[in-house]
Protein backbone atom coordinates (compact mmCIF):
# COMPACT_ATOMS: atom_id res chain seq x y z
CA UNK A 1 0.00 0.00 0.00
CA UNK A 2 1.14 3.38 -1.01
CA UNK A 3 2.13 5.82 2.11
CA UNK A 4 -0.19 8.73 2.01
CA UNK A 5 3.10 10.87 2.34
CA UNK A 6 4.58 8.73 -0.93
CA UNK A 7 4.16 11.43 -4.00
CA UNK A 8 2.74 9.10 -7.03
CA UNK A 9 3.77 10.04 -10.90
CA UNK A 10 2.27 8.60 -13.45
CA UNK A 11 4.51 8.48 -16.50
CA UNK A 12 4.72 7.54 -20.17
CA UNK A 13 8.44 7.07 -21.44
CA UNK A 14 10.08 10.20 -22.36
CA UNK A 15 6.38 12.21 -22.67
CA UNK A 16 6.07 15.62 -20.36
CA UNK A 17 6.02 14.00 -17.27
CA UNK A 18 9.80 13.57 -17.69
CA UNK A 19 9.69 17.45 -16.10
CA UNK A 20 8.62 15.97 -12.49
CA UNK A 21 10.31 12.83 -12.76
CA UNK A 22 13.40 14.61 -13.66
CA UNK A 23 12.70 16.98 -10.72
CA UNK A 24 11.92 13.91 -8.14
CA UNK A 25 15.47 12.73 -9.18
CA UNK A 26 16.67 16.29 -8.61
CA UNK A 27 15.73 16.31 -5.17
CA UNK A 28 16.02 12.98 -4.21
CA UNK A 29 12.78 11.87 -3.15
CA UNK A 30 10.73 9.16 -2.42
CA UNK A 31 8.22 8.25 -5.13
CA UNK A 32 6.37 5.75 -6.46
CA UNK A 33 6.53 5.49 -10.76
CA UNK A 34 3.46 4.55 -12.44
CA UNK A 35 3.82 3.74 -16.23
CA UNK A 36 1.16 4.22 -18.57
CA UNK A 37 1.08 3.21 -22.47
CA UNK A 38 1.24 6.01 -24.64
CA UNK A 39 -0.93 7.64 -24.89
CA UNK A 40 -3.31 6.30 -21.82
CA UNK A 41 -6.78 7.59 -23.25
CA UNK A 42 -6.45 5.02 -25.90
CA UNK A 43 -4.41 2.52 -24.38
CA UNK A 44 -5.34 2.33 -20.52
CA UNK A 45 -8.66 3.48 -20.03
CA UNK A 46 -9.25 3.05 -16.51
CA UNK A 47 -6.69 5.84 -15.92
CA UNK A 48 -9.64 8.20 -16.94
CA UNK A 49 -10.77 7.59 -14.03
CA UNK A 50 -7.65 9.06 -12.09
CA UNK A 51 -7.55 12.05 -15.05
CA UNK A 52 -10.54 12.41 -17.21
CA UNK A 53 -8.03 14.60 -19.34
CA UNK A 54 -6.03 11.15 -19.99
CA UNK A 55 -3.12 12.66 -20.28
CA UNK A 56 0.10 12.12 -18.45
CA UNK A 57 1.66 13.52 -16.28
CA UNK A 58 -0.36 13.31 -13.00
CA UNK A 59 1.27 13.70 -9.61
CA UNK A 60 -0.32 12.92 -6.11
CA UNK A 61 1.02 14.12 -3.33
CA UNK A 62 -1.07 12.87 -0.50
CA UNK A 63 -4.60 14.74 -1.36
CA UNK A 64 -3.04 17.10 -4.18
CA UNK A 65 -3.41 16.26 -7.26
CA UNK A 66 -1.67 17.96 -10.35
CA UNK A 67 -1.86 17.38 -14.28
CA UNK A 68 0.54 20.54 -15.83
CA UNK A 69 3.91 19.23 -15.96
CA UNK A 70 5.69 22.99 -15.36
CA UNK A 71 3.02 23.75 -12.59
CA UNK A 72 4.86 20.43 -10.91
CA UNK A 73 8.29 21.57 -11.16
CA UNK A 74 7.45 24.78 -9.46
CA UNK A 75 5.20 23.45 -6.68
CA UNK A 76 8.34 20.34 -5.97
CA UNK A 77 10.80 23.12 -6.35
CA UNK A 78 9.27 25.50 -3.92
CA UNK A 79 8.34 22.63 -1.24
CA UNK A 80 11.34 20.85 -1.45
CA UNK A 81 14.14 22.85 -2.80
CA UNK A 82 13.61 26.44 -1.89
CA UNK A 83 16.32 28.99 -2.65
CA UNK A 84 18.05 26.16 -4.85
CA UNK A 85 16.07 25.22 -7.41
CA UNK A 86 13.57 27.16 -6.68
CA UNK A 87 13.52 31.09 -6.72
CA UNK A 88 11.41 32.36 -4.05
CA UNK A 89 9.27 36.02 -4.68
CA UNK A 90 12.25 38.17 -2.97
CA UNK A 91 14.76 37.37 -5.59
CA UNK A 92 14.71 39.57 -8.38
CA UNK A 93 14.70 36.69 -10.56
CA UNK A 94 11.66 35.47 -9.61
CA UNK A 95 9.65 37.14 -12.15
CA UNK A 96 12.52 35.52 -15.25
CA UNK A 97 11.73 32.35 -13.08
CA UNK A 98 8.37 32.05 -13.96
CA UNK A 99 8.44 33.51 -17.15
CA UNK A 100 10.56 30.52 -17.95
CA UNK A 101 8.36 27.52 -16.59
CA UNK A 102 5.59 28.98 -18.32
CA UNK A 103 7.29 29.60 -21.70
CA UNK A 104 8.41 26.05 -21.46
CA UNK A 105 5.52 24.35 -22.34
CA UNK A 106 2.78 27.33 -23.73
CA UNK A 107 5.82 28.56 -26.35
CA UNK A 108 8.50 25.37 -26.55
CA UNK A 109 6.62 22.19 -25.82
CA UNK A 110 3.09 23.44 -27.77
CA UNK A 111 4.65 23.58 -31.50
CA UNK A 112 6.46 20.85 -30.86
CA UNK A 113 3.52 18.65 -30.25
CA UNK A 114 1.87 19.93 -33.55
CA UNK A 115 4.97 18.64 -35.36
CA UNK A 116 4.82 15.31 -33.63
CA UNK A 117 1.30 15.11 -34.63
CA UNK A 118 0.83 16.31 -38.23
CA UNK A 119 4.09 13.97 -38.86
CA UNK A 120 3.82 11.18 -36.66
CA UNK A 121 0.73 10.52 -34.78
CA UNK A 122 -2.33 11.46 -37.33
CA UNK A 123 -3.10 8.22 -39.97
CA UNK A 124 -1.27 9.14 -43.65
CA UNK A 125 -4.52 10.99 -44.67
CA UNK A 126 -4.88 13.14 -42.08
CA UNK A 127 -0.63 14.10 -41.87
CA UNK A 128 -0.02 17.83 -43.00
CA UNK A 129 3.79 18.66 -43.89
CA UNK A 130 3.23 22.34 -44.26
CA UNK A 131 1.86 22.56 -40.64
CA UNK A 132 4.38 20.49 -39.33
CA UNK A 133 7.14 22.23 -40.98
CA UNK A 134 5.65 25.46 -40.26
CA UNK A 135 5.68 24.89 -36.41
CA UNK A 136 9.01 23.24 -36.39
CA UNK A 137 10.17 26.34 -37.41
CA UNK A 138 8.08 28.58 -35.12
CA UNK A 139 9.81 26.45 -32.49
CA UNK A 140 13.19 27.29 -33.79
CA UNK A 141 12.61 30.85 -33.60
CA UNK A 142 10.88 31.10 -30.25
CA UNK A 143 14.40 29.46 -28.95
CA UNK A 144 16.02 32.81 -29.57
CA UNK A 145 15.08 33.84 -26.28
CA UNK A 146 16.32 30.48 -24.68
CA UNK A 147 19.97 31.54 -27.08
CA UNK A 148 19.91 35.30 -25.38
CA UNK A 149 19.71 33.64 -22.08
CA UNK A 150 22.36 31.20 -22.07
CA UNK A 151 24.88 33.60 -24.47
CA UNK A 152 26.49 34.37 -21.34
CA UNK A 153 25.07 31.98 -18.46
CA UNK A 154 25.30 28.13 -17.60
CA UNK A 155 21.79 28.37 -16.91
CA UNK A 156 18.40 30.38 -17.69
CA UNK A 157 17.95 32.56 -14.50
CA UNK A 158 19.27 33.12 -10.99
CA UNK A 159 22.57 32.51 -11.72
CA UNK A 160 22.29 29.02 -10.55
CA UNK A 161 20.26 25.77 -12.10
CA UNK A 162 16.95 25.88 -11.14
CA UNK A 163 13.16 23.87 -11.83
CA UNK A 164 13.17 26.17 -15.34
CA UNK A 165 16.13 24.63 -16.79
CA UNK A 166 14.09 21.23 -16.13
CA UNK A 167 11.05 22.66 -17.61
CA UNK A 168 12.95 24.21 -20.93
CA UNK A 169 15.13 21.09 -20.65
CA UNK A 170 12.61 18.86 -21.74
CA UNK A 171 11.79 21.09 -24.42
CA UNK A 172 14.76 20.61 -25.49
CA UNK A 173 14.87 16.66 -25.18
CA UNK A 174 11.66 16.67 -27.22
CA UNK A 175 13.76 18.38 -30.00
CA UNK A 176 16.08 15.84 -30.31
CA UNK A 177 13.70 13.36 -30.76
CA UNK A 178 12.36 15.35 -33.80
CA UNK A 179 15.38 16.01 -35.34
CA UNK A 180 15.56 19.31 -34.30
CA UNK A 181 18.62 19.62 -32.54
CA UNK A 182 21.03 19.85 -35.23
CA UNK A 183 19.40 23.42 -35.58
CA UNK A 184 20.34 24.61 -32.61
CA UNK A 185 22.77 27.52 -32.04
CA UNK A 186 26.41 26.93 -30.59
CA UNK A 187 24.97 28.29 -27.34
CA UNK A 188 21.83 26.45 -27.33
CA UNK A 189 23.86 23.21 -28.01
CA UNK A 190 25.78 23.43 -25.45
CA UNK A 191 23.50 24.44 -22.89
CA UNK A 192 21.95 21.32 -23.56
CA UNK A 193 24.61 19.49 -23.61
CA UNK A 194 25.37 21.05 -19.47
CA UNK A 195 21.59 19.75 -18.95
CA UNK A 196 22.36 16.44 -20.64
CA UNK A 197 25.52 15.73 -18.21
CA UNK A 198 23.05 16.43 -14.61
CA UNK A 199 23.14 12.94 -13.06
CA UNK A 200 19.76 13.45 -12.09
CA UNK A 201 18.31 13.70 -16.22
CA UNK A 202 20.34 10.34 -16.58
CA UNK A 203 19.24 8.49 -13.69
CA UNK A 204 15.54 9.70 -15.02
CA UNK A 205 16.34 8.55 -17.95
CA UNK A 206 17.50 5.26 -16.51
CA UNK A 207 14.20 4.89 -14.34
CA UNK A 208 11.83 5.29 -16.70
CA UNK A 209 13.07 2.07 -19.23
CA UNK A 210 13.64 0.14 -15.79
CA UNK A 211 10.10 1.26 -14.76
CA UNK A 212 8.39 0.22 -17.98
CA UNK A 213 10.14 -3.12 -18.47
CA UNK A 214 9.05 -4.04 -15.15
CA UNK A 215 5.56 -2.99 -15.57
CA UNK A 216 4.85 -4.04 -18.96
CA UNK A 217 5.22 -1.19 -21.17
CA UNK A 218 6.63 -0.68 -24.39
CA UNK A 219 9.45 1.32 -23.17
CA UNK A 220 9.86 3.30 -26.57
CA UNK A 221 10.12 6.59 -26.01
CA UNK A 222 6.60 8.60 -26.58
CA UNK A 223 8.17 10.75 -29.12
CA UNK A 224 9.56 7.63 -31.13
CA UNK A 225 6.38 5.89 -31.36
CA UNK A 226 4.65 5.83 -34.83
CA UNK A 227 0.80 5.16 -35.21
Amino acid sequence: MTHPSTIVLYHCVSARSLRPLWMLEELGLPYELRMLPFPPRMHARSYLDLNPLGTVPLLEDGAMRMTESAAMCHYLAARHSPGVLDVPVHESAYGAYLNWLHMSDATLTFPQTLVLRYTHFEPPERQQPQVASDYARWFLARLRAVDAAVQHNDYLCAGRFTAADVAVGYALLLARHLGLDAQFTPAVAAYWQRLQDRPALLRALRVEQEAAQAQGVDPTPSPDLRF
